[in-house]
């Protein structure tokens, strides 16, 4: 039996295209190692939101390379799809394929195997793409909660990202393809779904007929099965009424969305190429907060953009403050070739920004550890998900991290206790399982 190990770098999107996959090679009878093993076949799914990304893509390359010096290495996903020529130009890779066709990577890798030395090149335009790449799941994730992607390509543009042109315009998967795959997980046993997209909050507005995310949810929160529909990141300004409605009175709907702000500066948000500004997004905050009492509001914020002075950093932190954020995810400032903010005046010096994300990070924990204190002495649901050393964690609705020493099954929903504060969220005592 031949054998195939993958790595995946990047985002949930990623990690998705990857399980679709790992389904597509054990469908034709390919055995799935770790990739730390010998394989014969190394799939590399690539990030390159920055340039760090590509170097990590590189550095894996080379790694599998060495491990097993006559495997054939097919390198997907963004990196791919922006350099082919330095991918092509690495020891070893033999299939070069982007952000679509995955549909065939067997079948390249195949052909590579065939004909001994050749690299098969199966890059598109992905400019040019028009309609969403619909791979059905034919093999089960090895986790207890389930990304469905749903949505592909993005036309924001903000200046510092160059994912608009690795991935694409927007695609959105047909509502009836969304239902069958969530059907598909349900029935091998999950119990949560995410929605996961490259701008999710598009959802449908490329099929013209006002299908939008509301209708994507709508789709399959009334399945059998279905303990909790969770959504990834969304654009703050594309929040609909109708969105906010079905959080605020659908018992399966998570009380949990991703909201990046970015920055909490409006020169820099504006040099970032965001379409908001501060004012108009704590709006945004206050109008999720009312139409949804309880939800848990995270965010993104990009640190050490070119131009950042210490003053605007410093009412940035303000203002971040003042919105209460239940998690912030805190990244400096990388500079990705390619991008307008790449090219900007008055970048920021490196440990100018490391100084900046230390600082953010102090208040993000603090914010965090506030947002938690709320919870303790209530009972919440816990789908628990990992264990490690004796402990095994999981989330509640809100997004809570939750730990116990409690015996548990992992992928299933419990009634906790949450007691104290304890790691990155709360320690929590088992009070009984939750039935379907």
């Amino acid at each position: 039996m031949a054998t195939v190990a993958f790595v995946t770098l990047g985002c949930k999107v990623n990690q998705f295209e990857t399980e679709v996959m790992e389904g597509l090679f054990k469908a034709v009878g390919y055995e799935i190692l770790p990739h730390s093993e010998p394989a014969d076949v190394y799939v590399i799914n690539t990030c390159s939101v920055t340039s760090l990304g590509d170097k990590k893509s590189r550095q894996l390359i080379r790694r599998v390379q060495r491990q097993n010096p006559e495997a054939v290495i097919a390198v997907t996903g963004c990196y791919a799809q922006i350099a082919p020529e330095e991918i092509k130009a690495i020891e070893g890779v033999r299939v070069v394929l982007g952000t679509a066709n995955r549909r065939f990577i067997v079948e390249y890798v195949e052909q590579a195997i065939a004909q001994n030395g050749r690299i098969i090149d199966g890059l598109t335009d992905i400019m040019q793409a028009r309609e969403f790449e619909d791979i059905p799941l034919l093999d089960m994730p090895a986790r207890t909660r389930a990304f469905l992607k749903i949505q592909e390509g993005c036309t924001n543009f903000c200046s510092y990202c160059i994912i608009p042109f690795t991935r694409g315009p927007l695609r959105s998967r047909p509502l009836a393809s969304v239902r069958r795959e969530a059907e598909k997980l349900l029935a091998n046993g999950f119990k949560e779904i995410v929605f996961s997209g490259i701008h999710l909050g598009a959802y449908g507005r490329d099929f013209g007929d006002g299908t939008d995310l509301a209708a994507a949810a709508k789709a399959v929160l009334d399945l059998p099965g279905l303990r909790r529909l969770r959504l990834s990141s969304l654009e703050s300004i594309e929040l609909s009424p109708e969105l906010l409605e079905l959080l605020r009175v659908h018992p399966r709907f998570s009380h949990h969305v991703h909201l990046p702000l970015q920055a909490g500066c409006d020169e820099v948000l504006r040099q970032m190429n965001r379409h908001y500004d501060c004012a108009e997004f704590s709006r945004l905050l206050t109008n999720v907060r009312k139409a949804v009492p309880g939800v848990a509001v995270s965010t993104d914020v990009i640190v050490g953009f070119p131009g950042e002075t210490e003053e605007m950093f410093a009412g940035s932190l303000d203002y971040i403050r003042s919105l209460k954020f239940s998690r912030i995810h805190v990244f400096p400032y990388s500079p990705r070739t390619g991008t307008p903010a790449a090219a900007m005046p008055e970048q920021v010096p490196e440990p100018v920004k490391k100084e900046r994300v230390h600082r953010l990070q102090e208040l993000a924990g603090e914010m965090a550890q506030s947002y938690c204190r709320e919870y303790l002495g209530t009972v919440q649901q816990v789908l628990f998900e990992t264990t490690h050393d004796g402990e095994t964690d999981g989330l509640t609705d809100t997004y809570i991290r939750v730990y116990t020493k409690d015996r548990v099954v992992l992928g299933e929903i419990y009634q906790v206790a949450l007691d104290r504060l304890y790691k990155d969220g709360v320690y929590g005592t088992i009070i009984r399982v939750v039935e379907n």
